[in-house]
């Protein structure tokens, strides 16, 4: 009888562990499909869009080292003179944890600004956190590569 309630409380915690893991995998995908939304935002300079994958806390590193908030972010992107005409994430990487996602990858990016063109190449690592059942990315930065 001891080794049948054994083997019940271990087949629960293995349910619970899957449970989680598919769960996880679940977060990992839909931050990734996020990450890829909010490229395609940008590029078509949709304030709304970025605006609904912005926690109200988010906080915003520059490769250049300035920190913006989500208001100051948003004005930047919508700028007249920002002009990108792709974003590509190279590669990403998530990691789930159980509230949160953090996503670190390599990206492209080519466009105008102030008139002049641009192509940037950059690491970046987005922390994307669950708040009210939704996904909401408060924290990015960028480094820029070489090229």
């Amino acid at each position: 009888m001891k080794a049948v309630k054994v083997w019940a409380i271990w087949a629960v915690v293995v349910a619970v562990g899957w449970g989680q893991v598919g769960s996880r995998e679940s977060d990992r995908a839909r931050v990734l499909s996020l990450e890829n939304a909010w490229n395609e935002a940008e590029k078509n300079k949709d304030g709304k869009a970025i605006d609904a994958l912005l926690a109200a806390s988010f906080v915003y590193t520059d490769s250049d080292g300035e920190m913006m908030n989500k208001q100051e972010f948003l004005a930047s992107i919508m700028a007249p003179s920002y002009h990108p005409e792709q974003i590509v994430n190279d590669t990403m990487r998530a990691q789930p944890y159980e509230h949160a996602v953090v996503v670190t990858g390599t990206y492209r990016e080519r466009g105008t600004e102030k008139g002049k063109p641009y192509t940037r190449r950059g690491r970046f690592t987005d922390t994307w956190v669950q708040e009210n059942g939704a996904w909401l990315c408060a924290s990015s930065s960028e480094t820029l590569m070489g090229k």
